[in-house]
């Protein structure tokens, strides 16, 4: 096993004076760089990453090729700028990037930066004219959207054609925005005044546009060219210059004023990672993991396109004070457009908390529900010898309300739950399975070790089902494959949870400078590598495969390539030898006939049905990339997607009620029944709009109905 402890830094008393004179470029007019510390950093990360990493990946001729695919995407991955030759020029660095880095020599940057920049500047004339110039709205064509299934022009007549159609559909699709807000506005506009106005629009979107390309430094491109080699090692490792590491404090402290989504850039696009619960998007319930952000409009302001933005200008332009208005257009992952608001505010710590309830069924039972929305724990409280929250307590307190209650069955909802803290998810399986193994760890040596729960103390020991999908990760993902693995529950849900069974670790480069070197550097930023992988008990990985359900329900989102194993160079499944655990001794799950009797009631569920119907129509929606440019085929595209996504709350709501009967009691609150649960909450409220959400979702009623069947002989 090799020694990884020492791993750094006898490599730089070779190479401190290579990069001890100081050198400053200037490249293109732009501000000045210092190159002598990019050097340094290309070197360290060429020196550091192989062996801090846990994949044991090599600085060679394949991780070149990784890294300059990486790179080429977040340079132009819409083909909007570069032509065919100059990637030719580009592609002759692809197999030197391990040399160049660890020489001392950054040439893919630079050129990278000279090439797109000459580009930029005769696309911007071309766009000038073609603004200028008239469109047939009539006219039969179209464009493809998908950056993946386009080429890269040959010339710059194919460049001007391509960015003709854009510009076309964009003004269509302002047009047909503005026609919309007429049936609302009380002063009604002519048809010639919206076409002025929907172009005059985009050729001010257009303008702050290049404006903003035109503000991009060589420094800019050397930190993203430094983030594509990090990520070659897999998409959880990262390069994060100054400006990134203290955005990334401000998040692990806990400052959440704003919207309330983590995002992240994603070849030339802004796309939602997650939502944080109890905040302004988890609220206002439009906005969800995967939707791409196309511009950013403040009230009473224009729209901000953000494509081709840095992650951190985009954030800076969606934050904003407490009680402000932000409009955010996306593109769902189907393809729809969505405009939606959101108030900007501070996470309401409440939503974030463990919450639970009790749903009736047909025959007189009472069926627990805990949702869990994070694994969250107060470590500084607890270091400062305060009372502390964390999710197991709330959640042992939710179990023990559900048992006063006399529950004959227990859903436990882990649904877009993305993880948290280690600590709590083995000690929430806990509660469910007594002491014994949890998981187990191993790091980047190979070393392995195992997390057990202590206390053999079980607090609900009855029928357990557990609601996951593809936004399901890391902690939550250990809790799910321990309690199936266990054969304590049945997992109902996606096919998998998102996969995410690694660690990372945040490493300041500033003090990993040897203190020979001859040069001072301003701030280098920071390395975020995965040093960890979880591996279940019984010895398959979380990471890639994630957690498979038993019970496979339809899905709005089944058709997305959503997860671990669908993000470039992530880190493959592998297994470890399993860990010797005592499965659950209660009764059985018979699998075999609880999936039977569900795969029959989804059939005749109109609600389930209905997303199963409409997952079928957004898969098609996602294929069909090519856009019209008729303004009769937009228009009618449109009314068809507004149309399908107000359908399906309709159908199982109705359905619901004469199945399922009504929400029972709030164990919290004594045993009061159906409407009369919800006397003391005044309409609006959201306890109360919470117990409606419960009450009409399709997952939760399909669950109920499970674990119905599980307490039948």
């Amino acid at each position: 096993m090799k020694n990884r402890s020492s791993v750094f830094f006898s490599f730089f008393f070779c190479a401190f004076l290579f990069f001890s004179s100081l050198d400053t470029g200037l490249a293109n007019g732009s501000a000045p760089v210092d190159m002598g510390r990019n050097k340094m950093i290309g070197y360290m990360i060429s020196k550091q990453l192989p062996g801090m990493h846990f994949s044991d990946k090599k600085m060679d001729d394949s991780l070149s090729r990784a890294a300059f695919t990486l790179y080429l995407k977040q340079l132009d991955f819409q083909k909007r700028f570069l032509l065919q030759q100059d990637v030719d020029v580009l592609t002759t660095y692809s197999l030197l990037i391990d040399n160049e880095l660890q020489q001392g020599s950054l040439g893919l940057p630079q050129k990278g930066f000279e090439l797109l920049n000459i580009r930029i500047q005769q696309v911007e004339k071309m766009v000038t004219e073609l603004l200028a110039a008239k469109i047939d709205v009539d006219q039969k064509e179209s464009y493809e959207t998908d950056p993946e299934k386009l080429t890269y022009a040959t010339d710059l007549q194919g460049l001007r054609e391509y960015w003709r159609k854009m510009l076309k559909a964009q003004i269509l699709s302002r047009y047909l925005d503005a026609l919309n807000d007429q049936q609302t506005a009380k002063e009604k506009k002519s048809d010639d005044v919206l076409w002025k106005e929907a172009r005059e629009r985009v050729a001010k979107q257009t303008k702050e546009f290049f404006h903003r390309l035109s503000q991009e430094t060589l420094q800019d491109h050397f930190d993203r060219y430094f983030d594509a080699v990090a990520r070659a090692f897999d998409p959880h490792t990262d390069y994060m210059p100054p400006d990134n590491k203290e955005d990334f404090d401000i998040h692990m402290r806990g400052s959440l004023e704003g919207i309330g989504a983590v995002l992240r850039e994603d070849d030339g696009y802004i796309k939602v990672v997650s939502i944080i619960p109890g905040s302004a998007s988890a609220r206002q319930g439009q906005l969800e993991a995967e939707d791409i952000i196309l511009d950013v409009t403040q009230k009473d302001g224009e729209p901000v396109e953000l494509t081709d933005m840095r992650l951190r200008d985009a954030v800076r332009l969606i934050r904003g004070p407490k009680g402000s208005e932000v409009r955010l257009t996306v593109k769902k992952p189907d393809g729809v457009k969505v405009m939606i608001p959101l108030v900007r505010e501070v996470v309401q710590i409440e939503e974030t908390f463990v919450k639970s309830t009790t749903l009736d069924t047909p025959d007189g039972e009472k069926i627990g529900y805990i949702l869990i929305p994070s694994f969250y724990r107060d470590f500084e409280g607890t270091k400062n010898g305060k009372e502390a929250r964390n999710c197991t307590e709330d959640t042992k307190k939710a179990i023990e309300d559900l048992k006063k209650a006399g529950i004959s069955g227990l859903i436990l909802d882990l649904r877009n739950n993305g993880g948290g803290s280690l600590v709590d998810a083995v000690d929430t399986t806990g509660l469910f399975v007594g002491a014994g193994p949890v998981v187990q760890v191993k790091n980047s040596s190979g070393q392995q070790r195992i997390l057990s729960d202590e206390d053999p103390a079980i607090a609900y020991d009855g029928p357990l089902v557990v609601l996951v999908n593809q936004f399901s990760a890391s902690a939550s993902e250990i809790v799910a494959a321990a309690l199936q693995d266990y054969g304590r529950a049945v997992i109902i849900g996606g096919k998998h949870t998102h996969g995410k069974g690694t660690v990372q670790t945040l490493v300041d480069m500033n003090e990993n400078i040897p203190s020979l070197h001859l040069r001072t550097y301003s701030d280098l930023g920071a390395l975020k590598v995965t040093i960890q992988k979880f591996y279940r008990v019984t010895g398959g990985s979380t990471q890639y495969k994630g957690v498979e359900s038993d019970i496979v329900l339809p899905s709005l989102f089944q058709y997305l390539k959503s997860g671990e194993q669908y993000i470039d160079y992530s880190l493959p499944w592998d297994q470890v030898e399993p860990v010797p655990f005592v499965r659950y001794s209660g009764k059985k799950i018979d699998l075999d006939r609880l999936i039977a009797a569900s795969k029959k009631r989804v059939e005749s569920d109109p609600g389930l049905q209905a997303i199963a119907e409409e997952a079928k129509k957004a898969e098609e929606r996602s294929k069909d990339t090519v856009v019209s440019l008729q303004l009769t085929d937009l228009k009618k595209k449109r009314e068809e997607a507004d149309l399908a996504r107000k359908k399906i709350g309709s159908y199982y709501r109705k359905y619901r009620v004469e199945q399922d009967g009504e929400m029972g009691e709030e164990p919290e609150k004594g045993a009061k029944k159906g409407e009369d649960a919800k006397k003391g909450a005044k309409k609006g409220d959201d306890r109360l709009k919470w117990l409606e959400e419960v009450k009409d979702d399709p997952y939760v009623g399909e669950a109920k109905r499970v674990l119905m069947d599980m307490t039948q002989p």
